[in-house]
């Protein structure tokens, strides 16, 4: 290929013992190689050196050009006009296999590639969800999270956006009745109404359900050193077979959810991680939040039976994983085409009860969110403060104390008296008291900001259902207002209470998590604060006895 200039535009820091090449804000490289990877170009900086760099973090410079211009601001997703028109959704070609070539794949695929990507320390996520109206800082996530890690290396990327997916796979052809896929019955996914009008899912029976436990991630490499990666084990309860996977196998499985999935709320995923991947911290860190994923996919009655989701957890071979992968990207029934997969109750909705359950989830979706975010900001403060402010604050304390002790020590020619041993030993209680605050987020803070994220990313996915819902009815009341057939008219709103059903079910079924999922969240916190101030207790009552 012909080589060309790129100016860096934020520094980066190659990884030790690698192929990867150090760069400077503001330096001109030679990039002599593109194809490296997924987002890593190759190139010569100016003292001759050769190495891999990330695309992002340059830009290509054209001939004549002068100083490099400001950065501009992190691009935020467009927002989605409010008919069912074209969205411009930001859906990726499933014609491109180039992540086929091996199992591995390439290992600097967890960088996203997007020319546009500007500081890599600030969130992608942006409010996609304006149809719902719900305010601009609602969607956005707690960077964080990433306790003890590099933060600057973190870029956060929200998937499909749903109603774009829902309207390119032919939302408005499903309400009129005018798609024709064909379903099997193993495809097919009834909606029960309870006794006392409850829509819920079809339960997974007793003897069906399963737990996946990912474990065991290690870095391993590959061509020399040139190709390096952290692999996690999942092992599923239901067949006890250990499955490698990388986190873009995750990756790549949660865009396949989201874009067949378009009524459910697929459980988030952890941030992309640029630097630091592989700090102990960080990939035990990722690890626990994996799990928290799997957790939640394992207990959802649709998603723990999705035919790609257990490709996930079941393939072991290579020939077959691609077989598979390729079939889940050929899937015809995604997006609006799933609706025709769901067995709904025949009984008719009325569209008062329709009109004013929605409208009570939607403001109580929009207040929990809120609510929510709200709380990851305090816990975040919290967890900085008791490793930062709270430890030498506890500190000074102690310096006090050991000082006052040592001043009295100091004056005593013979043995120094109990006084002054039992104030220094008031000192060292207050250092060893900081120690605790400092060590404390990992058992309560972090744990629980890792729930609160899983539980934010859930509630973040229901703007976009409601906006699909809206579109259905919205496509209803067009088809009642030109005086449609009664017969088709029928089938109309017998596929837009479809959409409904499937909504209230999903929205049943978060209830129930909801009640589990925040109350477990709510007692591990608890005891392990409990646990904390024990330990100070202890601390401090044992220093006590000395003056006894």
């Amino acid at each position: 290929m012909t080589h060309f200039q790129a100016r860096a535009l934020y520094d980066f820091t190659g990884e030790p013992n690698t192929a990867e090449m150090t760069i400077t804000a503001g330096e001109t490289l030679t990039v002599t190689r593109t194809d490296v990877g997924e987002g890593w170009w190759e190139g010569l900086n100016a003292q001759g050196k050769s190495g891999l760099f990330p695309q992002a973090y340059v830009e290509k410079v054209a001939s004549g050009s002068g100083p490099p211009p400001m950065p501009a601001p992190v691009l935020l997703p467009q927002s989605f006009s409010d008919d069912w028109g074209d969205a411009g959704g930001n859906q990726t070609s499933q014609d491109n296999d180039g992540w086929d070539d091996d199992w591995d794949e390439d290992p600097y695929s967890e960088i996203p590639n997007n020319n546009n990507m500007r500081q890599p320390q600030e969130s992608l996520y942006a409010n996609e969800n304006a149809l719902m109206q719900f305010s601009k800082g609602d969607s956005d996530t707690i960077s964080e999270m990433s306790f003890g890690v590099d933060n600057k290396g973190t870029v956060t990327k929200k998937s499909f956006n749903r109603f774009s997916t829902f309207v390119k796979s032919g939302g408005e052809s499903y309400i009129l009745g005018n798609l024709k896929v064909h379903v099997e019955d193993s495809n097919k996914i009834s909606i029960l109404k309870l006794d006392d009008g409850i829509c819920c899912w079809s339960p997974i029976p007793a003897s069906e359900a399963y737990t996946v436990v990912v474990a065991s991630p290690k870095k391993e490499s590959k061509l020399k050193g040139l190709k390096s990666f952290i692999a996690y084990q999942l092992t599923p309860s239901f067949n006890k077979i250990q499955v490698s996977r990388r986190y873009k196998h995750f990756d790549w499985l949660h865009e396949r959810l989201t874009e067949k999935f378009s009524l459910i709320a697929v459980p988030p995923l952890p941030d992309k991680q640029i630097s630091g991947r592989y700090e102990e911290q960080f990939i035990e860190h990722r690890r626990t939040q994996l799990q928290e994923f799997v957790d939640w996919m394992c207990r959802h009655p649709v998603l723990s039976n999705s035919e790609v989701w257990r490709h996930f957890l079941t393939c072991t071979d290579d020939k077959l994983w691609k077989q598979g992968k390729r079939q889940a990207e050929k899937d015809p029934l995604v997006g609006a085409n799933f609706c025709l997969c769901i067995e709904a109750p025949d009984k008719n909705l009325l569209q008062s009860f329709v009109d004013e359950t929605i409208e009570t989830n939607t403001n109580f979706i929009h207040n929990l969110d809120t609510a929510v975010k709200n709380l990851q900001g305090t816990a975040s403060d919290q967890a900085r403060k008791y490793g930062g402010a709270f430890k030498k604050e506890y500190t000074k304390v102690g310096e006090s104390f050991y000082s006052l002790g040592t001043a009295i020590e100091s004056a005593e020619k013979a043995t120094p008296s109990d006084l002054a041993t039992g104030i220094k030993r008031i000192g060292t209680a207050y250092f060893e008291i900081g120690k605790i605050f400092e060590d404390q987020p990992k058992l309560d803070w972090e744990p629980f900001l890792d729930k609160l994220y899983m539980y934010k990313g859930i509630t973040g996915s229901f703007p976009d259902i409601f906006a699909i819902h809206k579109g259905a009815q919205q496509k209803r009341k067009e088809c009642e207002k030109l005086n449609t057939p009664p017969a088709q008219l029928s089938e109309v709103r017998k596929r837009t209470d479809t959409v409904s059903y499937a909504i209230f079910a999903e929205l049943q079924h978060f209830k129930e998590e909801r009640d589990v999922f925040l109350k477990d969240a709510m007692k591990l916190y608890l005891n392990q604060q409990i646990n904390f101030y024990k330990r100070i207790v202890d601390k401090l009552e044992n220093t006590l006895h000395a003056f006894e």
